[in-house]
């Protein structure tokens, strides 16, 4: 009995080392800072700032400040994608574009407890791009700058091209929202229910099923896109390839050094109070392909070739069906929701194509 209760106690006294260990890991490796560079006219800055009314985050790297400006509205919406950058170091962009992340109003580094939550809407995300657009062009005295959407942040990315074709060179959009229907949901089902069964994943396959309705066409609607998404993750889709929610998003958060803990915390937090605002309900219903049939810039997409988060068979037959000046699509290998940091070398090199083709 005596050795019983020591072998408890001593299990406890390790695990309890343990996550001490951890938390001190994590804080030493939460320095808050960012890739910084020894060329000389090379730039590393991470800082808030005023834009129309509200605080702005951005990380902004870049080897050469001569090199376009490539401004990458973030995914989510409501999510920081800096982390990637941060984790992903053989992601060098930086190299052929001066790369700006944007924390749009109260999200990321940009969050604050009494944030004006009612604010936060399509129509004044859209007001807030033209003005960090022109600040840029100023800022590193551009005639035009690229605008790349990843994930959520592509509906705000597309519609700002949309709107102001005159300052930009080319949209990109990366994992390109296309349709919130049933066309997006079946697909999503289908390569789930395929892995799964493939698996033998009796016990996600019975979620899976609970998680969708079947309509009678024989597609599918999801009950909750958050829930959906899970599972997506589960099967090897989503942001990361082959990797869940937690080892694909969270844990690179929770590791990473371009936050500090502090805004580590915000990070979360900004994350939830994402889905609650105004944009949150207005981004629902939507479908591209009737909505959106043209740009007047040159438009490229990119997607993983496991992207089921945003399916990339969506992307590429709205690529078909857009039209505008120029426009091209890429399936990168070995990669689901994130091509730029999962296949750096290919995504970049298309990126230094549409470059070679934009011009400055």
């Amino acid at each position: 009995m005596k050795r019983a209760l020591m072998m408890i106690k001593w299990i406890i006294i390790v695990a309890v080392s343990l996550i001490l260990i951890l938390l001190a890991v994590w804080i030493f490796m939460s320095s808050g800072k960012i890739r910084t560079y020894t060329e000389e006219n090379s730039i590393s800055e991470k800082f808030v700032m005023d834009v129309n009314g509200a605080p702005n985050g951005f990380f902004i790297n870049g080897v050469d400040q001569a090199n376009p400006v490539l401004l990458l509205v973030s995914s989510g919406p409501g999510t920081d994608d800096y982390v990637f950058t941060d984790k992903y170091k053989d992601m060098r962009l930086e190299e052929d574009f001066t790369v700006v992340y944007w924390d749009y109003r109260w999200m990321g580094i940009a969050y604050s407890g009494d944030a004006d939550v009612d604010s936060i809407t399509l129509e004044n995300l859209l007001a807030d791009t033209k003005f960090v657009t022109d600040y840029l062009k100023e800022r590193f005295g551009k005639e035009k700058i690229y605008i790349m959407g990843f994930s959520g942040g592509s509906h705000i990315a597309l519609r700002a091209a949309q709107q102001h074709p005159e300052d930009y060179y080319a949209y990109i959009g990366m994992a390109q929202v296309v349709t919130d229907s049933e066309d997006r949901d079946t697909l999503m089902y289908d390569f789930m229910k395929t892995t799964f069964e493939e698996k033998g994943a009796k016990g996600s396959l019975k979620t899976l099923d609970q998680a969708v309705e079947h309509l009678e066409d024989g597609k599918v609607r999801c009950k909750n896109w958050y829930d959906f998404v899970v599972l997506v993750h589960d099967a090897g889709g989503g942001t990361i390839l082959d990797k869940t929610e937690f080892s694909g998003i969270v844990w690179p958060i929770i590791t990473c050094s371009c936050y500090t803990v502090s805004e580590k915390i915000n990070y979360i937090r900004g994350m939830k109070m994402y889905r609650t605002t105004p944009l949150n309900s207005e981004l629902k219903d939507f479908d591209y392909r009737e909505s959106l049939q043209e740009l007047k810039v040159p438009t490229y997409f990119i997607s993983g070739e496991k992207d089921y988060n945003c399916p990339w068979e969506l992307v590429e037959e709205y690529c078909e069906m857009l039209n505008a000046p120029d426009k091209g699509f890429i399936k990168v290998p070995d990669a689901a929701h994130s091509p730029l940091w999962e296949n750096p070398l290919v995504t970049c090199e298309f990126l230094r194509q549409v470059k070679e083709k934009c011009g400055e």
